[in-house]
């Protein structure tokens, strides 16, 4: 169990959080959820002991091991992969190294013997003869293929890292388990491997995330930060929803009762109050009028943006053709022999783990990029809006927001285009801030005023959600819903996915494509997906037994 008791945490002169009580206990698993700035990383910091509170304290069970995911991918650059995620462990990763040092000694000394024997019989009592092959089964579950166990950290690309990183936090089944936006860069595999392994385990979780999926999945509680408190409710992300928006129906109707009784006793009091034989009723009135309180409507602190893409033309039945598009990359070929026709109603997600092959393919369809045989043509109504996985160029200038999406718009009125970014939670002061300087998420929350100043009637979008907070997801979710063209896109955000898509298409690891008119959910449930999920089980039992 882990507690937090009266925690303050002030930041000059604003108040973080304040008075904070609440407690995490064995079996369950907490999402913490919030809107951005809400102070979510920074309470999980303060559990964890990475971050001291001005006031008040955390209080954990007594010989309870607690383990937290690691945001600092360089930070093990120099240690070999199974021994980071052993590392998990910090207590057994020292006796293993004490001991190896003691065998290590020439001068053996009978001192160095009883040292020995004790660190082998603490060893042997945390299972540190199967802490390789624990680590192991992580590694490969979460998609570290056995051939990069003893590669240094170094050499791992950023979304390996991660994974290594996840797999240390879940080593040797911590007491207390701390998890920051773990599904970030992790393919749909390793997904669901966490959701299977979080929802079996025995101990405390406490994770953030933007996944509405993954939260409603693994969460038993979700613990909610507005305004510097913490509200605990029972159930998963959509109980909190739909209990957060009764209760403040619910206070509304009271409140309405309360004003409808106010008016009423003021009424009686206004008009007998000089009247001798009203006289004690209409002061009875008052002593009741002075009781009545209303309940205090605070608004909360999240932030919901208004996203809506208007087409300024319908577009027509002919609207992409794709044949026998190829394309090779650093002598891997990504794409081959790609050939599909799309509809006016087709909304289609790009899944799977072939990500650099999605991001080839959008470059190709928005002229970034030249394929090495086949073409594509877009039909003649169309008009494309584009969001790019990488914005850096987009953003590398020293306009302001006002003036960078100016650019973009057909009517350059500031008034105008300043209502775009208002939509977009960037008030007037906000407009004259540099493009440069923004946040990951502003950066998003500007590409998507973007997409919606443009008018087109096509928008191929490339991981949206990323750097995006919980409200900003719906709303472009929502946004995509009620959208009149076609979509084309790609988000690792499973009920983003899900209530968007209906067609999906996956990429193959060898370049081929797989095209489903079908939804998400439908498609994980299908034949292909069965077949490579039993692939993927036969390759993981082959490492494990290696």
């Amino acid at each position: 169990m882990i507690s937090a008791n009266n925690i303050t945490l002030r930041v000059g002169k604003k108040a973080l959080f304040e008075d904070v009580n609440i407690k995490f206990t064995e079996g369950n698993c907490y999402g913490l959820i919030g809107a951005n700035g809400a102070g979510k990383s920074t309470f999980l910091k303060i559990l964890s002991g990475q971050l001291e509170p001005t006031n008040g304290d955390i209080v954990i069970t007594p010989g309870q091991r607690l383990s937290f995911l690691q945001q600092d991918h360089f930070k093990y650059d120099s240690y070999p992969v199974l021994d980071t995620v052993i590392m998990g462990n910090s207590r057994l990763y020292e006796i293993m190294k004490e001991k190896e040092a003691i065998y290590a000694k020439e001068d053996f000394t009978d001192e160095d013997g009883i040292r020995a024997s004790e660190l082998e019989g603490e060893f042997a009592e945390m299972n540190g003869w199967e802490a390789e092959s624990d680590a192991a089964t992580l590694l490969n579950g979460l998609g570290i293929e056995t051939e990069f166990h003893y590669s240094q950290m170094s050499d791992l690309t950023g979304s390996q890292k991660v994974k290594v990183l996840l797999a240390q936090a879940l080593f040797g089944n911590p007491d207390i388990l701390l998890l920051d936006e773990p599904t970030n860069h992790l393919d749909l595999p390793a997904i669901e491997w966490l959701e299977e392994f979080l929802i079996n385990f025995d101990n405390t979780i406490i994770v953030v995330s933007h996944d509405r999926y993954f939260l409603n999945k693994v969460c038993t509680h979700t613990a909610d930060i507005d305004y510097g408190k913490i509200q605990l409710y029972a159930g998963n992300y959509d109980f909190w929803f739909e209990s957060s928006q009764l209760l403040i129906k619910q206070m509304k109707e009271a409140n309405k009762k309360k004003e409808e009784k106010i008016k009423e006793l003021q009424e009686f009091i206004s008009r007998f109050s000089a009247n001798a034989s009203k006289s004690k009723q209409a002061t009875s009135r008052k002593r009741a009028l002075e009781k009545i309180q209303l309940d205090d409507m605070r608004p909360s602190s999240r932030k919901y943006p208004y996203i809506d893409f208007r087409p300024n033309r319908e577009i027509g039945n002919e609207v992409l053709m794709v044949e026998n598009l190829s394309k090779t990359i650093d002598g891997v070929k990504v794409l081959d022999n790609i050939s599909f026709t799309l509809g006016h109603d087709d909304k289609v997600a790009f899944v799977g783990a072939n990500e650099q092959a999605i991001t080839t393919f959008f470059r190709i369809l928005m002229g970034e990029l030249e394929p090495d045989e086949g073409n594509y043509k877009w039909g003649v109504t169309t008009s494309q809006a584009y969001f790019p996985k990488d914005s850096t160029q987009e953003f590398d200038n020293d306009l302001t927001i006002t003036d960078w999406l100016t650019q973009y718009s057909e009517i350059k009125d500031a008034t105008y285009v300043r209502g775009f970014l208002g939509r977009m939670l960037f008030p007037g002061e906000d407009g004259v801030k540099r493009v440069k300087v923004l946040s990951g998420g502003e950066k998003v929350r500007c590409l998507l005023s973007k997409m919606m100043i443009s008018g087109a009637n096509i928008l191929v979008l490339d991981e949206p959600t990323n750097h995006l907070d919980m409200e900003s997801i719906t709303a472009l979710n929502n946004g995509l819903i009620k959208f009149p063209g076609v979509i084309l896109f790609t988000s690792h955000d499973h009920q983003f996915v899900q209530t968007t898509a209906n067609r999906i298409m996956e990429i193959l690891p060898d370049g081929k494509l797989i095209d489903k008119i079908t939804t998400y959910d439908e498609y994980l449930a299908s034949d292909e997906m069965a077949k490579k999920r039993h692939v993927f089980e036969i390759n993981e039992e082959d490492a494990s037994d290696n």
